[in-house]
């Protein structure tokens, strides 16, 4: 009896030694998910994982069984050749689906240039407006190299420029996600007036006191050959064809997720 006992007493030892083989064996061959990002960039990315795109990566990562890691980067000239193409990562979250450097998913969003004002301004849809004429118009800016956004072309060829105050996408990189330099001048008051990017005013605009008046630009009256609006995909290196069709599955199965969780982050969608 007391024999028996030592046997089923080793038979035990044993599996639990060959079940801690196999846990081990199955987290050393866990598959990774390498996603480049800029941790300081709300409402799409940072290093505590608060933004969107953060959250897509995981939701990605869980349909693909995967362990999602980052390489972080400020996301300024050189990104993807830096991150990305540099084999730093497999996967950036978000850029536009016109992209040539990389291979792009099927968009997942579209958003569009917005006027964002505060609720006691007057209210403007038009860059043709009489009130523009009297108001400071704050614009991202990204350079001097014709990378400039088509708002402010669109701005500058109604004789608007002197209007016109600039913020830098770039910015300060010290303070939280500096485009929205932008947003937060408008609440201060040193403009009346801003025009942003979609999901960078719709978070923010939706936050804080008051709450921010946000409009999309109309597509009809971007400059000729530019457009307002941009369809928005995941990249991969070109050649990752075997990750880009599985992201493409991903989307296409997820998309009321990924829709849900771009209006908790008030992104403005267009069609």
């Amino acid at each position: 009896m007391r024999r028996a006992t030592v046997e089923r007493a080793k038979i035990a030892v044993l599996l639990i030694a060959i079940s801690g083989l196999g846990s081990a064996y199955a987290k050393a061959s866990q598959r990774e998910l390498r996603v480049c990002a800029d941790g300081n960039n709300l409402p799409f990315s940072n290093r505590k994982g608060l933004g969107f795109e953060n959250k897509l990566a995981e939701l990605v990562a869980r349909e693909l069984n995967a362990k999602l890691t980052y390489t972080w980067a400020a996301q300024r000239r050189g990104f993807i050749r830096n991150t990305l193409n540099a084999e730093q990562c497999d996967l950036i979250m978000g850029v536009p689906s016109a992209a040539e450097s990389v291979l792009t998913t099927r968009p997942y969003y579209r958003s569009s240039y917005v006027f964002v004002s505060r609720p006691e301004a007057p209210r403007v849809d038009s860059l043709d407006a009489p009130q523009l004429r009297k108001m400071r118009i704050g614009v991202p800016l990204v350079g001097d190299d014709g990378a400039n956004p088509a708002p402010l072309l669109a701005l500058a060829s109604r004789g608007l420029i002197a209007n016109v105050r600039g913020y830098s996408v770039y910015g300060d990189y010290s303070l939280e996600s500096p485009p929205a330099e932008l947003l937060r001048a408008l609440r201060r008051g040193d403009i009346d007036l801003a025009i942003a990017w979609g999901p960078l005013a719709g978070y923010y605009a939706s936050r804080g006191t008051p709450r921010l008046r946000v409009t999309a630009l109309r597509e009809a009256e971007a400059p000729a050959g530019l457009s307002f609006a941009f369809d928005i995909s995941m990249a991969t290196r070109k050649g990752d064809r075997e990750l880009l069709a599985e992201l493409d599955r991903i989307l296409e199965r997820r998309q009321h997720s990924i829709a849900v969780l771009l209006a908790r982050y008030s992104v403005p969608v267009v069609r």
